[in-house]
């Protein structure tokens, strides 16, 4: 049977990219690169989340890493299809190094590689105990003394952190902790997860009443157990909560919930932490060789400092401290904010009979949910998408095959389409005066995310209530001060208030590594999250990645692990591997370990 055209192609370059690797030919290797060329890698070639753009990037990381890793057995994957369409042939690929199995996917553009991602599958001699390497779990025959499951995960929880230290301490226990944690669990990595709150899921369930996940379930699974097929599209946070705390007990994650961690400290002579937690009112001192910070993407809250903060005699609440709208019907709110906190709470307190302002303070943008689903997303994490083969890890590896030097390209015509299709909705927003963009390239939300965290949000109903003037709006101004009963705004106006609530957003995720480590690590480190895009909120230089996300960072054994659901399962894999190795004491050598350009 004839081979097709591209499948031919991609083999042909594939055995000559494999063969000058090989042969050490690094010039040859380059050749087969085309210019404007982009060579993403998690973890296998790097020992870093590293993207080099260009074939003078990609020469001088062969330069470095080519010898120690020894790549081999490049070849199309198995079971795969090679596709061509407007001149771009890719497909799937699988390689391996001296020490791992990797996984990837390429394009080619006119014969030469255009982008390529090679990502590390598992380690050689550390695979993961999946298929046929399952554990027995019953022991069949008989011997004295034996113990059960039961008996093991309990001598396990008794010992650990106590007579046996974790190699892994996890600080956070919400979605990013514990994905990690999970993955952790099947390497064989002794982890401990911290969570201040009393249950798993806890970070969910306090939040505001009305808060559900805007982004839909395909989008959403955890490592190793999928929602079930019935679960509804858009989770409840109580639902999600609920989840949480199941995942926690049958992956069997050593998990210290109503734990607070008061301080930690790193031994550059012994490659050792000293973390002080306090549990059940008592002192512990954790001694692990890792140390990762999964407080939350968005970082600490920022709380804003206002004159007249002192006096006001209504509530204030940062959102993330919001309990929900009951005890204010028949209030007057002005919730300070325009994201999708902003919405989500001025929206539950619009239902439950408030007075509602939401104050504006800066342009937002907005994407309807169902057009986000359908035309942002459908592709990838869809029911459609399911049926037609579209497996999550897929998913994931294709959104991971765009370097974000080029993402927006794609986004824009995405974002376009939305913007047509929901012409009408937007016009009436910007009748009722809402300050309307689609990013400082009009690429839209993805980008908006990747680059600050912030600034958007996924329409579930509440920008209807602020077209028709259901929740009150004033946009384009800032709170001045606040009275005893009112809040004064920079253009004068005088809101009366029972109520302010700051959706005024989180800063850096290295402001927990300032509390629990000191400023001078925190500055070591320097900015966590953006892509250095130089947009707004997300200053230069570009730094192509994301900033200090799970990857080395400038201070030893020192992680940083979070984002949405979508990231906490894709980028934990990653994260596992790299602690793994250097658990089982194998060669890390790092490339392109991130520079400090921005402290916070």
């Amino acid at each position: 049977m004839l081979e097709k055209a591209p499948q031919k192609t991609l083999a042909d370059l594939l055995d000559r990219f494999g063969q000058a690797l090989a042969a050490g030919d690094i010039d040859t290797a380059v050749s087969l690169f085309q210019e404007d060329c982009y060579w993403r890698d998690l973890v296998t070639f790097t020992w870093n989340i590293k993207t080099m753009e260009g074939p003078n990037q990609v020469r001088q990381m062969l330069e470095e890493q080519l010898v120690a890793t020894k790549p081999e057995k490049w070849a199309l994957a198995e079971g795969e299809d090679v596709s061509e369409a407007d001149g771009v042939i890719d497909g799937w690929i699988t390689f391996e190094t001296n020490v791992a199995r990797g996984y990837g996917h390429i394009r080619l553009k006119d014969g030469r590689i255009w982008t390529l991602l090679t990502t590390m599958s598992e380690l050689k001699g550390h695979e993961e105990p999946l298929g046929f390497a399952r554990p027995m779990g019953a022991k069949h025959g008989s011997s004295k003394n034996r113990k059960t499951w039961k008996e093991e995960r309990e001598e396990e929880a008794s010992e650990l952190g106590f007579s046996r230290q974790p190699y892994c301490v996890i600080v956070g226990g919400g979605q990013g902790g514990i994905a990690l944690g999970a993955r952790l669990r099947q390497l064989g990595v002794s982890t401990i997860i911290i969570e201040r709150n009393e249950r798993a899921g806890d970070s969910w369930r306090k939040r505001y009443k009305s808060l559900c996940l805007h982004d839909p379930v395909w989008y959403d699974h955890l490592p190793y157990i999928d929602f079930p097929k019935n679960w509804p599209v858009f989770a409840p946070k109580d639902k999600i909560g609920d989840w949480l705390e199941m995942y926690t007990k049958v992956m069997e994650l050593n998990y210290w919930s109503s734990t607070e961690c008061k301080s930690a400290s790193y031994d550059e002579k012994t490659k050792e932490w000293t973390v002080v937690v306090e549990r059940d009112g008592k002192e512990i001192v954790l001694k692990p060789k890792q140390l990762v910070l999964a407080t939350g993407m968005s970082g600490k809250a920022n709380m804003p400092k206002i004159k007249g903060m002192d006096i006001f005699k209504g509530d204030q609440q940062h959102s993330s401290k919001h309990p929900g709208p009951e005890k204010y019907a028949g209030k007057k709110v002005v919730v300070v904010g325009s994201n999708n906190s902003a919405h989500d709470i001025c929206a539950a307190l619009w239902e439950a009979g408030a007075d509602v302002t939401m104050l504006q303070r800066s342009s937002t943008h907005i994407v309807k949910s169902d057009s986000l689903m359908e035309i942002g997303l459908g592709s990838l994490y869809s029911e459609q998408a399911v049926e037609a083969g579209m497996t999550t890890r897929k998913a994931d590896l294709i959104f991971a095959s765009l370097p974000y030097r080029i993402m927006h390209e794609f986004q824009i015509p995405v974002y376009n389409a939305i913007r047509e299709r929901d012409a009408d909705f937007y016009k009436r927003l910007e009748k009722a005066g809402f300050m309307l963009d689609f990013g400082d390239d009009e690429s839209g939300l993805f980008m908006k995310y990747l680059r600050r965290g912030s600034g958007y949000y996924i329409d579930v109903g509440a920008s209807e209530l602020v077209a028709n003037g259901s929740i009150k709006l004033k946009s384009g101004v800032d709170v001045k001060e606040l009275t005893e009963n009112s809040v004064i705004l920079t253009d004068g106006t005088e809101l009366p208030a029972d109520l302010v609530v700051y959706a005024t957003g989180y800063g850096s995720m290295n402001g927990w590594a300032a509390d629990l480590i000191s400023k001078e690590v925190a500055d070591k480190v320097g900015k966590v999250w953006g892509l250095g895009s130089n947009t707004t909120k997300d200053p230069g230089p570009w730094e192509g990645e994301q900033r200090n996300m799970w990857k080395p960072t400038q201070q030893e054994a020192l992680w940083f692990h979070g984002g949405n659901l979508h990231q906490s399962r894709h980028y934990s894999q990653y994260l596992s591997l790299q602690l793994k190795a250097r658990q089982e004491g194998i060669a890390t050598p790092v490339y392109g370990l991130q520079k400090v350009h921005h402290l916070s």
